[in-house]
């Protein structure tokens, strides 16, 4: 990943305008890795993964008055924390007080980054919290409601690493198999294993910094890419490092991925994972698009990823370039559903829900990851960003919690994700000891040959060329 891939595949800070968002998506992570000096020697109480965008500013546009729906959270009692988390925590009751504080929170976060419109949902088995800030289409200044599709970005990682979990669980590829026993030609493979393509620690170079591949992407962001075009734009550079010697976001490792599924299973990536996690996983409402086909209703989501920083409509851009690490499409009520599976894995064998939370450490401070999924300070899930768009879906074991936050706007502002500023003010207010952050990314990280971490594919570049962020 880069400096800007954690949140986003690879993000320059003139961003392109669809290789930003997936650099956005995993830019968090790799923002995080890239300016910092290391990760403690002890796991946190939870790892954090978000990505970071591209940094153009954003342009100021004013919002609605907020329209939700709100019901009241309570706290529940700890509850044992999944294998290998050691975080604790509660939410805090939701009075009237503590809703209005939230209104404020993210109405002050809205308008303080530009924010078209934001999708909030905070839940607890005692209550929950549902909210629609600003716009969902600037013009004509349409409301944002709750319950619209949006694209989710490098989200879509955790759908991907979960279907290999269940080929493992079915007994038709093994973690520590490498990748090379599946596919041919990919630099490493005979010893780069599946689990080291699911945790990041790869090695090898994520195709959404290649330089063509951002040029590429911004000339044309309707262009169609195939997997297997945009592992050649990664196999033509140099691995970065042995496998498992160190972290590294990597769009290049989920793409992966989804080809070994679609070898192992003889059928599409998407086909597959309607069958073996939408449908166990009660989402009725998420798919994995092969074009830039959008379910209605949807909000129309806004980027600076553009080749002059200026900001643009990408809701229709094809996200092909993201696939299997970014190019999935969700709602609310099937994020929340998400969190708390992905967390408690009820969708695989307690021993792969194990081995998937043994969180290793990144490069950013007070974030761990594990098998396609992150820590943060208590919140296990991932975050997630594309061009447009931006998510962030986790889950607080210990309180029996789940946060979303769904965003129709990828432009950072002062170096962060606006999911990140979202997810932190809300939960400083919701969960005070368990504050959802993830680390701003400094102006030089803009500089071309940077890069940014990010939970999903994106692509972010600077004017100059640079890699794009997730998520995919």
């Amino acid at each position: 990943m880069t400096n800007r891939a954690t949140a986003r595949a690879t993000t320059p800070r003139r961003r392109p305008a669809v290789p930003l968002a997936l650099l956005l998506a995993l830019s968090a992570l790799a923002a995080g890795a890239g300016c910092s000096a290391g990760s403690p020697s002890e796991p946190p109480p939870a790892g954090e993964v978000t990505a970071a965008a591209a940094a153009a500013s954003p342009t100021p546009t004013a919002s609605p008055s907020p329209k939700a729906t709100v019901t009241p959270v309570s706290p529940s009692p700890p509850t044992p924390t999944p294998p290998a988390a050691t975080a604790s925590g509660t939410t805090v009751p939701l009075t009237p007080e503590v809703t209005a504080k939230l209104d404020e929170a993210v109405q002050r976060v809205l308008t303080q980054a530009s924010v078209p419109g934001v999708i909030v949902n905070v839940s607890t088995p005692q209550g929950e919290y549902l909210k629609a800030f600003g716009v969902s289409e600037r013009v004509p200044g349409t409301a944002m409601v709750t319950g619209l599709n949006m694209r989710v970005g490098s989200l879509t990682k955790t759908f991907t690493v979960t279907g290999v979990l269940r080929l493992v669980d079915q007994g038709r590829v093994g973690l520590d198999d490498p990748v090379g026993k599946y596919l041919t030609g990919v630099p490493n493979g005979g010893t780069i294993t599946l689990r080291q393509l699911s945790d990041m620690r790869s090695g090898l170079f994520s195709y959404t910094q290649d330089e063509d591949f951002v040029r590429t992407l911004q000339a044309d962001p309707q262009r169609a890419f195939t997997p297997d075009q945009l592992l050649a734009y990664a196999f033509r550079h140099p691995v970065n490092f042995a496998p498992d010697a160190e972290f590294e976001y990597s769009n290049t490792n989920t793409v992966l991925l989804g080809k070994v599924i679609e070898k192992v299973a003889g059928q599409p990536l998407g086909d597959f994972l309607k069958k073996e996690v939408f449908q166990p996983a009660d989402l009725d409402r998420t798919v994995f698009p092969t074009d830039n086909a959008f379910p209605q209703p949807h909000a129309r989501g806004y980027t600076d990823q553009t080749a002059d920083g200026t900001i643009t409509d990408a809701t229709d851009w094809n996200p092909s370039w993201g696939w299997a690490a970014g190019a999935a499409i969700s709602d609310q009520a099937d994020m929340k559903k998400w969190a708390k599976a992905l967390a408690t894995g009820s969708l695989l064998k307690p021993e792969t829900q194990a081995q998937r939370l043994e969180p290793q450490p990144s490069k950013v401070p007070g974030t761990w990851y594990g098998l396609g999924v992150f820590y943060n300070h208590g919140w296990i899930g991932h975050n997630g960003s594309l061009p447009g768009y931006q998510s962030v879906a986790v889950y607080l074991p210990s309180a029996q919690a789940s946060l979303v936050v769904l965003l129709n706007t990828d432009v950072e502002y002062r170096g962060s994700a606006p999911s990140t500023l979202f997810a932190k003010a809300i939960t400083e207010v919701v969960s005070p000891g368990n504050v959802y952050d993830l680390p701003a990314v400094p102006a030089e990280a803009d500089d071309p040959g940077t890069e940014e971490p990010s939970a999903s594919p994106s692509v972010k570049t600077s004017s100059t060329v640079k890699p794009p962020e997730e998520s995919a």
